[in-house]
């Protein structure tokens, strides 16, 4: 079996190392050498900056040294410090652009609280060879199944809740969204949708890019298991299938400002109505009070949170100056 060529992993880092440690560990235990490993440090850490050339050399005595890169370095690991925090959005977005301008040809993106199963690279590879855009399945961290929203009702700008589970016997389903969470998608991707928007800062971020990979390509969500889980997350289980993981005021802010982004892009694409947007903003903020009541008990604060990102996303969306990610190739 062929490698995919010139792949790179980039990875989003702040604050993790405990969790970075399991998943530069699972990098050293891949059956297949990746092209290039970039890792963006959001927090620009000493400690990560040491882990990184660690990493680098566990990867050379296994592997060997890469090929050289257009700037002329053959390191497969590429430490990527940033000068502030630039959240997952825009960690993702420097990442790829890093990876992009040394050659890559593929990307696998992924945050620092997954660890990457050994046979991932082997498993992804038939379907690079027939698709552009592709999201391997994971496991929670407990072993069991993850359950990833892959369809995205545009209309209403939220992911469906009772999208099937199963695969079939194809072993894979057409999505139009994607999650940086292990999705793989092609150099030419980019060339036609820009790089991913770092306006974001977090959420939405990947949901959108894979939006617009869907009006260039046919992406899809495979059965392979490729990541696991390793941070544990407080949920709500909902039927043994799907959950509700808890999360913070910040995430809960931008989960409602950056509605405002979707809805920019959404209009410029001729995807937006304001009713049914309305519909799904009014269903987006009733599922975040569910979460609020039933996961993370933080009424107080997290109402509070939600008003001030939906007041943001109408800033946003009255922005006459916005313009959207510019694609690399015309």
């Amino acid at each position: 079996m062929a490698d995919i060529q010139n792949l790179a992993i980039v990875v989003v880092t702040f604050k993790r190392q405990n969790l970075l440690t399991k998943l530069f560990d699972s990098f050293c235990e891949l059956t297949r050498a990746p092209w290039r490993i970039v890792i963006v440090d959001n927090e620009n850490s000493p400690e990560t900056e040491r882990m990184v050339s660690d990493l680098n050399e566990r990867c050379v005595a296994r592997w060997g040294n890469a090929e050289t890169d257009s700037e002329g370095g053959t390191q497969r690991v590429v430490y990527a410090p940033q000068t502030e925090n630039l959240g997952g959005a825009g960690g993702f977005s420097a990442g790829v652009q890093r990876a992009y301008h040394l050659g890559a040809e593929w990307f696998w993106v992924m945050d620092d609280d997954v660890t990457v199963r050994p046979d991932a690279l082997e498993l992804l590879e038939p379907w690079t060879h027939t698709h552009r855009v592709i999201q391997g399945s994971r496991l929670d961290y407990d072993g069991g199944p993850f359950y990833w929203q892959y369809d995205f009702i545009v209309p209403l700008g939220i992911p469906n809740p009772i999208a099937p589970a199963a695969f079939g016997e194809e072993g894979y389903r057409s999505m139009n969204t994607l999650c940086f969470e292990g999705g793989l998608f092609a150099r030419s991707i980019i060339d036609e949708i820009g790089f991913p928007d770092p306006r974001f800062f977090i959420y939405w971020d990947d949901t959108i890019y894979g939006y617009l990979a869907s009006k260039v390509t046919d992406s899809i969500v495979i059965a392979d298991l490729i990541l696991q889980r390793s941070r544990d997350i407080p949920n709500w289980d909902i039927a043994g299938v799907r959950q509700l993981n808890g999360t913070s005021d910040m995430n809960r802010y931008h989960i409602m400002r950056n509605r405002g982004y979707m809805m920019q892009y959404f209009r410029l694409h001729g995807d937006y109505n304001r009713f049914m947007f309305g519909l799904g903003t009014a269903a987006t903020f009733a599922k975040e009070l569910i979460r609020l009541i039933a996961v993370d008990h933080t009424l107080k604060t997290g109402i509070p949170a939600l008003f001030r990102g939906m007041r943001d996303a109408r800033k946003i969306y009255r922005d006459t100056s916005w313009k959207p990610m510019p694609p690399l190739k015309g």
